[in-house]
This record gives structure tokens, sequence and C-alpha cells, in this order.
């Protein structure tokens, strides 16, 4: 049985192709039962970046979903949002959750201060300038407040800092460490993410030896194609669930009303 897709985008985004209800027919296509929106959340103010929706869209964003769903009743569809981690701003996160019945929201960190998105290829100089140690340590420290905040039911492509393969030498395994037992003690997820095979490291996120990790912990998991164009919903997930069944997963979590259940993959 293929898992749920569970991390979609749609052109509301500024950086995704493709409506709803065409992901949702791929989705069909390719054999999926259930699939999740979770586009990228407003901010606390619309020009705090170029890439997710303004705040005025969200109800429409919503609209879109209720049509897919009414296009394709055979296909279970959920309503959620991937929402940028930021300390001091979870009251707003707070705030979107009260807007719709969402079934999931996904945390994610892209900055690691409020002018530097780690994944942006226009502000990758700044890698350069920095120390891929310190960066990937201040990532994990946000990704571990994510996990601790308790306002995400799955944290997003957990290790992203390693997307454009800069990698800081030495053992990552204590950052790993950190972050799953902070997911494990709030029952947060994690999700297997496949849009980084079609990134410069060429790696699923997350990777083999975190996921292994996370296994041992006993964090659970979700999958996600990160999808930005309709022919991407479900993409590489046969290497995804190969990956998660060599690390001791058989199982991934489902959503609905932000509660879960298990159900076998």
């Amino acid at each position: 049985m293929i898992p749920p897709d569970y991390h979609m985008h749609t052109p509301l985004c500024r950086h995704a192709s493709g409506e709803p209800i065409e992901y949702a027919a791929h989705a069909v296509k390719v054999g999926l039962r259930e699939i999740g929106f979770s586009d990228h959340s407003p901010m606390f103010r619309n020009d705090f970046d170029d890439w997710r929706m303004d705040q005025a869209d969200l109800d429409l964003y919503v609209s879109k979903v209720q049509e897919a769903r009414r296009a394709f009743p055979q296909l279970t569809i959920r309503l959620a949002l991937e929402v940028d981690y930021l300390p001091g701003h979870e009251e707003w996160i707070k705030e979107l959750a009260n807007r719709h019945p969402w079934d999931y929201f996904i945390g994610s960190v892209h900055y690691i201060s409020d002018s530097f998105a780690i994944d942006n290829p226009y502000q990758i100089s700044l890698w350069r300038q920095g120390s891929p140690k310190e960066i990937w340590a201040t990532y994990f420290d946000r990704l571990t407040m994510a996990a601790e905040s308790g306002l995400f039911e799955i944290i997003g492509h957990a290790d992203l800092c390693k997307k454009f393969s800069i990698r800081p030498e030495g053992d990552c395994t204590p950052l790993y460490r950190r972050f799953l037992e902070a997911a494990k003690r709030n029952d947060v997820a994690i999700e297997l993410n496949t849009a980084g095979l079609r990134k410069e490291c060429r790696e699923i996120y997350p990777s083999r030896e975190f996921l292994q990790l996370a296994a041992e912990i006993g964090v659970p998991i979700t999958f996600g194609s990160d999808a930005h164009a309709a022919s991407e919903p479900g993409m590489d997930f046969e290497a995804a669930t190969a990956l998660a069944k060599s690390c001791g997963y058989r199982e991934s979590r489902t959503f609905c009303g932000r509660k879960y259940s298990s159900i076998p993959f």
C-alpha cells in the first residue's frame, strides 16, 4: 500500500504550478489513496519573503482544496499547512491554527535568522561566508525548538541543511539525537521527503544515518513528495518506502483533525 503523500504545494506560494485538482488527478493516477495539501503558510507580515501565500489568500487556498475533494471523492484529501518555525512567533502560528479545520501542521525550519533562509539558492553566498558547523548547529537548535513547541504534528525535511551538500566536518549524530529525542518526547513525526533526490544533495530528507537513529529512538514517520508541480505527487515513494523499511519502519502516521492513527505501508 502506498503511504499518504502529505507534502504538496499550490501556485498560491508563488513558486509552484498546477491547481490542487490537477495534483489530485495525478495522485489517483499513480495509486495514492490519501494526500494532503500543505502549502507554505502566510507569515505575520506579507513582505517577509516572496515564496508563500499572502494572508488574504488563506481562504482561497482552503476553497481550492475543498474543490479537489469534491472532484475526487474516492481520494482522501487532507487540509494542512507547512508553517515556518521562527522563535518568538509562536502566537502567530496559534492564530493560524484557529483559522480553519486543519488536519495537521508541518513545522519546518528554513530560516536560521530573519534574513537567512538556508535553502534559498539566492543566499548561498551566506553559506560561503559562514561556518557550516555553526549553521548546522543553529538549524538543529531551531528544529529542536519546533519539535518542543507543541505546534506541529510533523517536522518537515529534518536535515534540509544538507540541500546544497555543504556539510560540516565531524560527526553530526549529537545534533540529530537531541532533535529526535525532543520529537519522541513530544510525539511529533518526521517526514521522509523525497524532494532531496531532486536537489544538489541527491538524497532523501533525512539521510539513512539520521533515519536509523530515528527508528532506534522510536520517532514516527510520514511521507511527502514536497510536490511543486502536478506531476510530482507520490514521486520517488518506492525509494522512500524502501529506505523506511530498511531502517525498521512498517507504519506511517495519518492525520485527521490534528489527531493521528498509524497505517501499514
